[in-house]
């Protein structure tokens, strides 16, 4: 979905009193963590808006191996789950203009983020939202996953010792 068609739906689902959740994240190899993490973030309003990283993003962030799955696909699968009502691709390093220009009423990350590592909180605190973050899913990680098929022989650690795939 585009950002601008995401703005129009903000700004309705606020005129209905709507709590509307938001959260980010690569979600490259969509595993059960990605799953209850999202229905959590989900349980905390009535609308949950992921921003997904785009191809070149999560270059930048996990390394020239990654994504495994392109941007679309990730979008796709994240847009089928019953937790997800609307999913917007953005290029840069963090969300914080998608904080900026959505302003939902609640941000969320993952339990291990920090608030004073999150730019995205101080953006959300000056217009009276809220940051929670949401403890992790223990051993459920996209690194685990890579980690696991790496052990079986699955996949071989690329050149610089990092995914490899």
């Amino acid at each position: 979905m585009k950002l601008s068609e995401l703005q129009m739906l903000r700004q309705q689902y606020r005129r209905a009193n709507r709590t509307v959740v938001f959260t980010n994240g690569c979600f490259d190899i969509l595993h059960a963590g990605h799953v209850r993490y999202l229905t959590a973030a989900r349980a905390l309003g009535d609308i949950l808006i992921v921003g997904l990283n785009s191809d070149d993003s999560v270059r930048k962030l996990k390394g020239e191996n990654r994504p495994v799955n392109p941007a679309a696909d990730r979008a796709e699968v994240l847009a089928a789950l019953r937790a997800v009502d609307h999913v917007v691709v953005f290029d840069e390093d963090t969300a914080e203009e998608l904080v900026r220009r959505l302003q939902p009423d609640i941000y969320v990350k993952g339990g291990d983020y920090s608030l004073d590592r999150l730019p995205e909180s101080a953006i959300v605190a000056t217009y009276g939202g809220r940051t929670i973050l949401v403890p992790m899913v223990e051993g459920r990680s996209t690194t685990n996953v890579i980690q696991r098929l790496q052990q079986t022989g699955a996949v071989t650690a690329g050149a610089d010792g990092k995914d490899g795939l």
